[in-house]
Formats: structure tokens, sequence, C-alpha cells
């Protein structure tokens, strides 16, 4: 490969984490032309972008970024190692464990960076990763909890108004 063809590959990667600054790195090695279809299509199906990347560009640009996070993950750059862009946190981690869960070794959590948390290292990390709430799944949990002190005044009214009250006896 040229140095231009690998200075446009580091700059594509740059613009890819400036875009989508979430991503997880894993080891994709050994699927068959069926189960990376199928990794494919799920990553399609949950917004992730995935990429097959040479770890000598992808440390290049790691290094390039200073960010210090960041740069815990370039040991786990060894052997073939793809890249899993993400806009929701949890996304790439929900893909992995599904195939994890079917019997599939691969694909392997090698490591992952979630703007605002600490690197991931490891596959250890899959469980941690997978219970990470995207920012809808927040808003939705917020606005579940402000709701439930109205519905529980609203619920007792209800109630109030529908008991009858008891006649007193006449004298």
């Amino acid at each position: 490969m040229r140095k231009e063809e690998k200075l446009n590959i580091i700059d594509a990667i740059s613009a890819q984490l400036e875009e989508t600054p979430n991503f997880y790195i894993a080891d994709i090695a050994g699927l068959n032309a069926e189960k990376t279809y199928e990794l494919r299509k799920a990553c399609f199906e949950h917004g992730v972008k995935l990429v097959v990347v040479k770890n000598t560009l992808l440390s290049k640009v790691i290094e390039k970024s200073g960010n210090e996070e960041m740069m815990k993950l370039v040991p786990v750059l060894a052997g073939p190692t793809a890249i899993m862009y993400t806009e929701t946190p949890n996304a790439p981690a929900k893909v992995i464990k599904k195939f994890n869960d079917a019997g599939s070794e691969k694909p392997l959590l090698k490591g992952a960076y979630i703007q605002e948390w600490p690197a991931f290292v490891g596959a250890e990390s899959l469980t941690a990763l997978y219970n990470i709430k995207s920012r809808e799944e927040l808003i939705a949990e917020i606005v579940s909890l402000l709701q439930s002190p109205i519905r529980n005044v609203i619920s007792a009214l209800e109630n109030k108004s529908e008991e009858k009250p008891e006649e007193t006896p006449a004298e």
C-alpha cells in the first residue's frame, strides 16, 4: 500500500471518529461468509457501521487524536481488527452479545471507547457495555420517573371521586 493510500485511510478513520466518536474494536476473524453477512446485517439494523481496518493505521489515528482514554486501546490492536462505529453506545454490545448467545465465539470484543466514559478493554467489558443506557432509554426512564408521582395523585383522586358517600340513616 502506498503512503498516499495510507494517509487517505488515516484521514477517513479520523473523520469517522469525529463524526461518530463511540466505537468498539472487535475481532471478527474466522467468520464464514454467511456469519459475516449476518453480522453486517445486524450491525446495519442497529445503526452500527462495521469496518475492517489495519492495526497500524488505527493506532496512528488514536495516537494522533491525543485522547488518553483512546490510547488505552492501542495494546488491544493485535490480530485481525474491525471497528464498529455507533451513535448509540450499547448497540454494538447488543449485536456482539446476540452472536455470542447464539453460540458464536466471534465477534470478540477487544475494547471500546464511549464518549465521557473510561475506555473499556477486554471481552469481560461486554456486560458493562451492554447495560449502558442509550440517550433515548435514559430520557424515557426520566419521563417515567417524573410521571409516576403525577399518576399516583390522579389515581388517588379518581378513586376518591368514584367512592359513593355513605347514606346516613334517617331518624
